[in-house]
């Protein structure tokens, strides 16, 4: 089931009903993208119609933070629970290694993906790594780079580009890639490979990750600052007007 918050579809799908359907795309062999969507591209999705359009041509959505849940729930229409970048692609991993799926890293800096991919050999032993790429590349090297992924069919790309360049990325570039799934994972490389610390769990159970984040990395601030006017626009399109009605 889908449900439309601000104009854009999300699936309502929890991790594990998210994994499945991920599954039936690889099995399918057919391109399909992933965008895990947080209140950030939501909320620029708002003034920007190509990135609504963005959205609107992924085959899976998922809510990607408590704010998305959150607004959902606001709207009327709740998903099931938070489905992050980090959270599926650890999870897809994991599956893959069991089904025997090939994965490709795409982003990151230069050995970081490297890295990751060692991590995931190490915790998921059997898992096939069809290759590796840095995200240091320009808009001339695009066209190389797809021909890099397609060298290798993967059947899972995970692209760590940032968003929403990775989505944009992915959306030019998904069948020359030849992959069956590819997935935007922001900063999920550097996590993977201990560069970057994510929050603990009591703090993630505590939906407090985003202020974890900021202390670690105060430079995000501008990006935080969004946060608060996703919220208005949610509480004035849905609890202010459903009053006025």
């Amino acid at each position: 089931m889908k449900v439309n918050l601000l104009g854009v579809n999300i699936d309502a799908l929890d991790l594990e009903e998210t994994v499945r359907q991920v599954a039936e795309y690889v099995r399918s062999g057919l391109p399909h993208h992933v965008i895990t969507i947080n209140p950030e591209f939501l909320y620029n999705a708002q003034a920007d119609r190509k990135l609504s359009d963005l959205a609107g041509r992924a085959d899976l959505v998922t809510p990607d933070g408590v704010g998305i849940v959150w607004a959902c729930r606001v709207a009327g229409s709740p998903v099931p629970e938070r489905v992050t970048g980090i959270d599926l692609m650890t999870r897809l991993v994991k599956q893959a290694a069991v089904e025997g799926w090939s994965i490709f890293l795409l982003g990151a800096a230069p050995g970081v993906a490297e890295e990751a991919a060692a991590r995931f050999s190490l915790d998921y032993p059997g898992l096939r790594v069809a290759g590796v790429h840095h995200g240091y590349f320009n808009d001339n090297e695009e066209a190389k780079v797809a021909g890099k992924v397609r060298e290798t069919h993967p059947d899972l790309l995970f692209v760590a580009l940032g968003a929403p360049k990775q989505e944009w990325w992915i959306d030019r570039n998904l069948r020359e890639t030849g992959a069956a799934v590819a997935v935007g994972v922001g900063g999920s490389f550097d996590v993977v490979a201990g560069k970057v610390r994510r929050a603990p769990r009591w703090v993630r159970r505590l939906h407090l990750e985003w202020l974890f984040r900021l202390i670690k990395e105060p430079s995000r601030w501008r990006r935080q600052a969004v946060l608060p006017l996703f919220a208005w626009l949610v509480v004035k399109e849905y609890m202010f007007r459903r009053r006025a009605r």
